[in-house]
Parts: structure tokens; C-alpha cells; sequence
């Protein structure tokens, strides 16, 4: 019975070898739970994301046993590839809103995990047992309910690493054969993509405590010569926060002079619908404070970023270091390398026992 909290992994450079490989999916996170005519769809912080996905609800009740709990993805599919800002735009307080995007882009689920069947708790049942469980499982299921793609051959994922980049996926995770299910720990391993950019420091948010940088507001300059923001680089240490702080000080605008900033309309809802800028709406806090201090864009650093969603930054970006050998009109999305595209149809195979499945 739900609350369940998901197994999680912990990042690695390296796929390790001797172990069960799927690909990492960028979607939302979700445990489903059905019994007879009741489904529930539960986010990775336990919280109900059934009324956001109702087409999902219905297609687990068609293609799922009577009584089960499964883990897996939300996932949507536009143009061959995961879309992860379709995602965004389901988390939506209007239930005629999310109505109508359920018809018009409808989500999918793809499982990769059992937890339990019928009146048996799997949690406790090694990986690779619960892997065979899953496929016999869901052997006869169909679109738009899936069974990701694993293999135990480290040569296959590290392919598979590299060469579904294209379709959105965001790298491998690696499942030790023995493991049981361990609720909200990582015990998993997951390797994703990062590459390096150089962009432009346009502003900061205070940390929370109130002391020193909490986040460095990045942007990157479109071919109309306009600085969109692309994202955040975070998690510095008590005492580089006070330092950035100190040392981002001369910077600041106030006044006309941030009046004149390149985000200076980031309070104004429609200006987000021309640029990108941040302090936009949250769909997911509405009451969080987005309040920033613009800095004169003068200052170039290199950050790593796993991969792009849109023309932004997926995740929080990691610093690396100032790069005062740059200049900040040299920072454009042409240095931003693309991968190579791939359709998520020769990814999302037919479910049920497969040769990737073997040793």
C-alpha cells in the first residue's frame, strides 16, 4: 500500500561493470499502484500525481495485472524524443486543462521495476528476480504502457550510452543483480552526460540563510544577439558564498541602470513568453520567492550540464571556474554541442522477454 519511496542511485563516471543496465529516462519519476478498478500514480516524494495523467491511470487498468505495484517513468514522446517541458505543462490546477492535454499529448509509462503481484511484496526479492517477474508480468502489455529495455552486457549500455543521447534519454543506471528494493536509499549507480559551457553571469540569488550567493543566474546570447537565461549554477560552501558575494559586489545594478538589464522584465508574465528570463511562474511551488539582483553582464564562467531541455539547461548546471580569457558576447548556443538524433520508437521496444533481458 502507497506511501512507497523509489530506490535511488548516486552518480559515477564510469558504468561499473556486472550488473543489470537500463537506460536513465527524463521524465517524472512515479510508482503505480492497482487494485481491480483503483490505480494511483505517486511521485518520488509520495505525493499524487494521478489527476495530472488520468490517460495513464486508464492505460495501466487496460495493460497491467489486476493487483500490482510497479515502478517506473512518466514519459512523453514528441518528435522521437522524451519532451520533458510537455511534462511540465501537465502540472496544471485546471482539470480541463490537463483534459485536454491528455488528448492532445498524451503520456506514457514505462516500467522497469516489480514491487509487488497479486497478494506478494516483491521489495525484498533480489534484482534480477524481480526483473524476470516484471517481463513475465507484463508480457501482454501494449502501447502506451512499456517495459524499458536491460542488459547485463556493459558493452550494450555503453552504447546505448552514447548512441540514445539523441532520443532525450539522460544516460544509464546501473542495478546490482542481488539487490533488493531499499526504499529512498542510493544503492544504485547512475552515469550521465556532461559537457562544458562558457556563459555569462547576468545575476545572483541570496541563499536562503540569507548570507552570501545561494545561485549564479546564467545566460547565453541567441543569434539575435539577445542574453537568454539558460539556468543556475549552485551549491558552493559557506565560505564561497561570502566570497562571491564580496567579490560580485561591484557588479550590481540599481536603479536606471538595471533598469536596462536584459532581464529587466522578468516580473511581467507575458515577457516570458518572448524570451527566456528567469523568475518565471513555478508550476511546482507557486509561492516561491524568485526575486534576483541583476549584475552587469561582464563576467564569463565555464559550468559543466549534463544535457539541454529546450534551449535551456536541464539540471542545475555545475561550476567549474572564471573564465577571464572570454568575453561575454562569445558566449552563444553555437558552442553548445548537439547530439546526435535518435528515435525513441527503436528504443521503446515491444514489451516482454527480450535477448536484452539474457546474460
Amino acid at each position: 500500500m502507497p506511501p512507497v519511496k523509489p530506490m535511488l542511485a548516486r552518480a559515477a563516471a564510469r558504468i561499473p561493470p556486472g550488473m543489470q543496465y537500463e537506460a536513465k529516462w527524463d521524465g517524472f519519476r512515479a510508482i503505480a499502484f492497482r487494485d481491480g478498478e483503483e490505480t494511483e500514480l505517486a511521485s518520488r516524494t509520495t505525493k499524487p500525481l494521478t489527476r495530472y495523467f488520468p490517460e495513464v491511470a486508464t492505460a495501466l487498468r487496460d495493460h497491467v495485472p489486476p493487483r500490482c505495484v510497479l515502478d517506473g517513468e512518466i514519459v512523453i514522446v514528441r518528435g522521437g524524443r522524451l519532451d520533458f517541458d510537455a511534462l511540465l505543462e501537465r502540472i496544471h490546477p485546471a482539470e480541463s486543462r490537463v483534459r485536454l492535454l491528455a488528448e492532445q499529448t498524451p503520456a506514457a509509462f514505462v516500467a522497469f521495476d516489480l514491487l509487488a503481484l497479486g497478494d506478494r511484496s516483491l521489495l525484498d526479492t533480489p534484482q534480477s528476480e524481480r526483473r524476470a517477474a516484471l517481463t513475465d508480468a507484463l508480457r501482454d502489455t501494449g502501447d502506451p504502457v512499456f517495459v524499458a529495455p536491460a542488459t547485463r552486457d556493459v558493452d550494450l549500455a555503453r552504447t546505448w550510452f552514447s548512441r540514445y543521447e539523441g532520443a532525450g534519454l539522460d544516460g544509464v543506471v546501473a542495478k546490482p543483480l542481488g539487490l533488493p528494493y531499499r526504499q529512498d536509499e542510493r544503492v544504485l549507480t547512475k552515469v550521465k552526460h556532461e559537457r562544458t559551457a562558457d556563459c555569462v553571469v547576468a545575476g545572483l540569488r541570496v541563499h536562503k540563510s540569507g548570507e552570501g550567493v545561494g545561485s549564479l543566474l546564467l545566460g547565453l546570447y541567441d543569434t539575435a544577439g539577445t542574453l537568454q537565461h539558460v539556468g543556475v549554477t549552485a551549491a558552493f560552501t559557506a565560505q564561497r558564498r561570502r566570497e562571491l558575494l564580496a567579490e560580485l559586489g561591484p557588479l550590481r545594478m540599481e536603479g536606471d541602470e538595471a533598469a536596462a538589464h536584459p532581464w529587466a522584465d522578468w516580473q511581467r508574465e507575458e515577457a516570458h513568453q518572448k524570451d527566456r528570463m528567469p523568475g518565471g511562474p513555478s508550476r511546482w511551488n507557486a509561492g516561491k520567492d524568485l526575486s534576483w539582483v541583476p549584475l552587469r553582464p561582464e563576467r564569463v564562467c565555464e559550468v559543466a550540464y549534463d544535457h539541454m531541455q529546450g534551449d535551456r539547461f536541464r539540471h542545475t548546471a555545475r561550476f567549474r571556474r572564471w573564465r577571464p580569457d572570454r568575453e561575454p558576447g562569445q558566449c552563444t548556443y553555437a558552442q553548445l554541442e548537439e547530439p546526435v538524433g535518435y528515435s525513441l520508437t527503436d528504443v521503446l521496444r515491444t514489451p516482454g522477454p527480450s535477448p536484452y533481458d539474457a546474460p
